[in-house]
């Protein structure tokens, strides 16, 4: 489990076809202290270290993985929201995230309000359900509060609010629009929507 606050940006150093991708990432974390077999989110997919030296970790990503991720994540020269898993005691800044990615969303606008910039993605209308104004999600990672939600045709949009702390610390520095995202809905609502899916017809 995590919790959506990005605690580091790593960066791809290399990438090694071996059936699976080995990835080694570059990273400021205190290695020491992560242990082979840790969870460690990269912009939004959890991703287990199975070697890892004084300043970068290496994961496997399968073609899974990367089928259902965004593009340009798993490439040299990447740079990639990292997030441990959360530990027993630590605070919850943000809301419960799994790792799991449950769709892609797109940037179609980008513009500033106050000091903090507004973006409205567009995501697959089968996800919309899960989205609610002022409710939570989870972008490449980073864990935001939805403005508002609107269902048009076949794709669902909705707004989130940057502030400069959030653009400034993860790689939503240099958001473009154009750009796609991993999207996990909130967990609940995951939850909410197979129970309803899997509940019996009234009978009538």
């Amino acid at each position: 489990m995590f919790t959506g606050i990005i605690t580091d940006i790593g960066t791809v150093r290399s990438v090694e076809e071996r059936g699976d991708k080995r990835l080694v990432i570059g990273c400021d974390y205190d290695m020491d202290s992560v242990d082979l077999g840790a969870s460690i989110a990269c912009s939004g997919a959890c991703l287990t270290v199975v070697d890892k030296g004084e300043d970068w970790f290496a994961v496997d990503v399968s073609g899974e993985t990367v089928s259902k991720t965004a593009p340009g994540l798993w490439v040299k020269g990447a740079r990639l929201n990292l997030e441990r898993a959360l530990r027993m005691g630590d605070e919850l800044g943000g809301h419960i995230v799994t790792g799991h990615v449950d769709g892609l969303a797109e940037l179609v606008a980008s513009e500033e309000e106050g000091g903090s910039l507004r973006l409205k993605l567009e995501a697959p209308r089968r996800l919309g359900a899960a989205l609610a104004a002022k409710g939570s999600v989870t972008l490449d990672g980073v864990s935001l509060t939805v403005n508002d939600v609107e269902d048009a045709g076949a794709a669902t949009r909705f707004t989130v609010n940057l502030i400069p702390h959030t653009a400034q610390h993860t790689t939503f520095d240099t958001v473009a629009v154009g750009r796609r995202l991993n999207l996990e809905i909130d967990v609940l609502a995951r939850y909410l929507e197979r129970m309803l899916a899997a509940r019996e017809p009234t009978a009538q």
